[in-house]
């Protein structure tokens, strides 16, 4: 009986840690899978980007002695225009980042999105400079925060006085960029407005530097982000700053991209459809 029952409690000693283990497995698998539909799926955004009629380029921004590597694209217009700083995800400037740029340029705006990974490749490269998506993810959510400022800084600075721009410079950012953007407005005295897309708010402390509307646009079915609303609300009315959000029932974090995918489900197309109009209206106040 002595024996059975050590053998018995070898057993159940062992199997939390075999759960534990197999746990950490499961994460790991689930982790790369979705980095690899990331990467995948954003196959038809380049070939959506590489269809545009619209001029790009690639510029290098400079401050102090930092570099920056920025997606610049112009609209068809007459007049000059409202530049957008846009703040990519915690996937990098990826494909689909670059063709959210030139969507927005379709309607009318300078669109700015630097690439926060430059100097920060292997080879002193960018975002394209990296092995795989889970090290582009690594490396984005390991940014020293005072870095990530002055990028978008010098960004901001870049794109007010570009010729074609009319002095009105807006941040837009998706996912981690969401939350850059919604900390950049803290940062930057001269926005015009900033655009929250499912991204986290800055501390209440910080609230009170922000000098501009900052719109927010969230999933329904996104509790970490969505939760955060009600109190963030709060506080941005205790700081007496503007701030309105809209949660879009149904829809998922990432819709602004997921919505646009082949296969989309009906509430991330809708959510996706709903926000990017509300942005241009929005953006036609600015």
């Amino acid at each position: 009986m002595t024996a059975e029952r050590t053998l018995a409690e070898r057993r159940y000693n062992w199997l939390p840690e075999f759960l534990k283990i197999m746990k950490k497995l499961f994460s790991l698998l689930a982790f790369l899978l979705c980095t690899t539909f990331v990467t995948h799926a954003q196959d038809w955004a380049k070939a959506k980007l590489e269809k545009s009629p619209r001029h790009s380029e690639w510029v290098k921004v400079k401050h102090g002695s930092r570099e920056v590597q920025c997606f610049v694209v112009y609209p068809e217009v007459k007049e000059k225009a409202t530049a957008i700083v846009l703040i990519h995800e915690i996937f990098g400037l990826s494909d689909w980042a670059r063709e959210m740029a030139d969507e927005l340029a379709a309607e009318g705006y300078i669109v700015v999105a630097p690439d926060l990974l430059s100097g920060m490749g292997t080879k002193g490269g960018g975002v394209d400079d990296f092995a795989d998506q889970s090290a582009v993810t690594k490396a984005v959510s390991m940014l020293p925060a005072e870095q990530v400022t002055a990028d978008l800084n010098a960004a901001e600075d870049y794109a007010a006085k570009i010729p074609a721009c009319n002095g009105k410079v807006v941040s837009a950012g998706f996912c981690w960029g969401g939350g850059q953007s919604f900390g950049f407005a803290t940062n930057n005295k001269d926005l015009k407005a900033a655009f929250v897309f499912y991204g986290m708010p800055p501390s209440a402390g910080d609230m009170a530097k922000i000098n501009c509307p900052v719109y927010g646009f969230y999933a329904g079915n996104d509790a970490r982000i969505s939760a955060t609303v009600p109190k963030t609300t709060e506080q941005m009315k205790a700081a007496g700053k503007t701030y309105e959000p809209v949660i879009y029932d149904g829809a998922g974090h990432g819709f602004m991209r997921a919505g646009e995918a082949p296969g989309a489900n009906d509430a991330n197309k809708k959510a996706r459809e709903d926000g990017f109009q509300r942005l241009l209206d929005l953006l036609k106040k600015v």
